[in-house]
């Protein structure tokens, strides 16, 4: 069998690797390509240089932008974390209808991020109505906004990751720490956080991501406003490429600075976070 399958492997590798190679590694170089292109259209570009960079660098709303999504990428990779981790812990005693929660929990990660949007986006007004206030009228209103829509689309998934976490540590391992005496308190900062940093280094790397690459459900709720204050990258990427003729190449830069941003931050993370793992 181990035969047939070395011999037969790049028949069945070759599919995906061309699919990978159109579908990513094509697009991207060309993407890199027309970074430095002034263009319209990709069959008109002309090559400018890093003339593009430095408008995307010195464009005051895309620095805004930046700052913006960092902010809200700490805050809402915080709380995400913080309440799916207490949530799993909850979940993971032997309570009665554990599964049934387990479930509503997890439903809104099914629900589309553009829907979610203008659902949150009608509640939030309604209730700042009653305070003659709007989420367009002030960039932090829409701030809270975005960190309690995704907070509540991501918990549940989150979760279900931190709960397979927990059931994969040893139970011998946390009776021994409370013969030995450790409290509650101890056991879960000693001996559970350490024992399950490879789910930790995986919600972190994901809601980390997913905080710097929100676009839709960001579009729906407040779509930048007011006058763009709460417009966040990939956001401001899109109004820039489509919004402002003869601005492509520029809006092509900035969305390989915010690759680049991505990818390192991310590299970043996930070296922080595996050097604390513990092996079992």
């Amino acid at each position: 069998m181990e035969k047939a399958i070395k011999k037969y492997l790049p028949i069945f590798v070759l599919p995906t690797f061309l699919a990978f190679l159109i579908g990513f590694v094509a697009p991207f170089l060309l993407g890199l390509w027309l970074s430095l292109c002034d263009f319209t259209t990709v069959t008109d570009a002309t090559f400018v240089g890093f003339s593009n960079f430095v408008l995307a660098v010195q464009d005051t709303v895309f620095q805004h932008s930046f700052w913006y999504t960092a902010l809200f990428t700490v805050v809402s990779v915080i709380v995400i974390n913080v309440v799916a981790f207490a949530i799993a812990l909850a979940l993971t005693r032997k309570l009665r209808g554990t599964n049934l929660f387990r479930t509503v929990f997890f439903m809104p990660n099914l629900i589309g991020g553009i829907v979610l949007g203008y659902i949150w986006q009608l509640i939030f007004n309604g209730i700042l109505a009653q305070y003659s206030q709007a989420l367009s009228l002030n960039e932090w209103y829409g701030f809270a906004g975005l960190v309690i829509l995704v907070a509540w689309q991501q918990i549940g998934y989150m979760m279900i990751i931190y709960i397979a976490g927990l059931q994969s540590i040893p139970g011998d391992v946390l009776e021994a720490a409370a013969i030995d005496g450790a409290s509650a308190w101890r056991q879960l900062v000693d001996v559970t956080i350490p024992m399950m940093m490879s789910s930790i280094t995986i919600c972190m790397f994901l809601s980390l991501t997913n905080g710097f690459k929100l676009f839709d459900q960001n579009l729906s709720l407040t779509a930048g406003e007011p006058s763009k204050m709460s417009e966040m990258l990939a956001l401001n990427i899109y109004h820039t490429f489509y919004g402002r003729v003869g601005w492509e190449g520029v809006g092509q830069a900035k969305a390989v600075i915010f690759c680049l941003i991505v990818v390192g931050i991310g590299l970043i993370q996930l070296r922080a976070t595996r050097s604390k793992e513990v092996q079992q």
